[in-house]
């Protein structure tokens, strides 16, 4: 493990959006460079089964293995897909050769992913998630209880990251009591206020905490034990700049779960230049504010101090 490694920071990030075009994937992809160059051994999982361009941003068109050759068992372990990048200490686990029906795997697949992830030894791994709030994408928020989202400072990509957070909080409420349990709940809730599920899923706690107090509290104190941080991407100077924090308030008040805003990243034209020549943004514009924006978010995922973080 590298000297700055914590045990007790989660090392594995999910990462996602509400919607297509936040910019999840170049995020996910210039933090993994930003942490390889600090000496984490940093692996970039794409996990955007119906999408994978991950391989494209970081510039391996070509990759010759993938992770469905691990789920048709061409491969006995998921290391087996993974390939070294040129950036020393980083490593990809390409979607590039996925077939299309992978998009809507069997929850057995999903299982033996997620299984074979944890058992994956590198100190930090990112995985970019398709956008949506499908179970495909929420349920790698739900296993590890934490993960990044990705939002951009404009209403409809705010109002879709709160649906994206509001169905981990649902999907976790309905793992715990499973589904009978769950619909049970969910009809007693909408009597209460028919909008219950849909606009104040909130509602569904407090019957619970009233109908059976022991469970209620063991289910308030797994999302408040949710270690989840929210990034505005694509941040203008016109842009209000506590959009964020805002956003993780209102969460807050009414899931009651904790979210920690952990930094706008400048919009840049120049990553749409980078994207295309297949560079890393990172490297090739160290000292713009979008990547000093960038170095600032690893600070708050790895406990760096300010001054490591900054370095490059």
């Amino acid at each position: 493990m590298n000297q700055y490694s914590s045990k007790s920071i989660p090392h594995i990030w999910p990462i996602g959006g509400g919607k297509g075009g936040t910019g999840k994937s170049f995020l996910t992809s210039n933090m993994g460079i930003l942490l390889a160059r600090h000496g984490f051994k940093t692996l970039l999982i794409d996990a955007d089964l119906g999408a994978p361009n991950l391989h494209t941003i970081v510039g391996l068109p070509n990759p010759t293995i993938s992770l469905s050759d691990f789920l048709n068992k061409k491969v006995a372990t998921l290391e087996e897909t993974v390939l070294e990048m040129p950036i020393h200490n980083l490593f990809l686990i390409s979607g590039a050769r996925n077939k299309l029906d992978i998009a809507n795997l069997a929850h057995e697949q999903k299982m033996k992913v997620l299984r074979a992830i944890s058992k994956l030894d590198y100190d930090y791994i990112l995985l970019d998630l398709g956008t949506g709030t499908s179970f495909n994408t929420i349920d790698f928020f739900t296993v590890w209880d934490s993960g990044i989202f990705v939002c951009n400072p404009e209403p409809t990509s705010i109002e879709n990251i709160y649906r994206l957070i509001r169905s981990v909080y649902l999907r976790k409420i309905r793992q715990v009591l499973k589904i009978d349990r769950f619909r049970s709940l969910a009809e007693k809730a909408e009597r209460q206020n028919r909008d219950a599920i849909v606009h104040h899923p909130e509602y569904l706690l407090e019957v619970l905490k009233t109908v059976d107090p022991e469970q209620g509290s063991k289910i308030e104190r797994i999302l408040k034990a949710f270690q989840f941080k929210l990034v505005l991407n694509q941040v203008r100077r016109q842009d209000n700049p506590k959009t964020g924090a805002l956003i993780c308030r209102i969460v807050e008040k009414h899931l009651g779960m904790k979210i920690q805003f952990i930094g706008n990243v400048s919009f840049d034209e120049r990553v749409h230049e980078a994207v295309c020549r297949k560079e890393s943004f990172v490297d090739q514009y160290s000292y713009s504010q979008a990547t000093l924006d960038l170095k600032v978010v690893i600070k708050a995922i790895t406990g760096l101090k300010e001054e490591q973080a900054v370095a490059s």
